[in-house]
């Protein structure tokens, strides 16, 4: 098991209940394929460097976790299809 710090951007016009969905979910993918979560940071709304999606502002969440290398590929790719989240990035510790 690897540390990594994922980063991921949910898109500004996304609900406050559909925001903590969206949190909830990337922890219960986590922790169901034998990770853990040690740590959830809500940033907050900033603005973007660029605009995505004709979309200038997104809710920042920073997650600490442990996770396989195969199974940091196969939630890299859900979450490229997750409707709400705009980017993300795995930085390994």
């Amino acid at each position: 098991m690897n540390k990594y710090e994922l980063m991921f951007i949910i898109a500004c016009d996304v609900s406050e209940e559909k925001r903590e969905e969206l949190i909830a979910k990337q922890k219960a993918y986590v922790e169901a394929h034998k990770g853990n979560v040690e740590g959830i940071e809500k940033i907050g709304m900033k603005k973007l460097a660029y605009p995505i999606n004709f979309k200038n502002e997104g809710f920042y969440v920073l997650m600490n976790i442990n996770l396989d290398a195969q199974e940091v590929d196969a939630m890299g790719k859900l979450m490229n299809i997750t409707e709400g989240i705009v980017r993300h990035i795995f930085v390994r510790k």
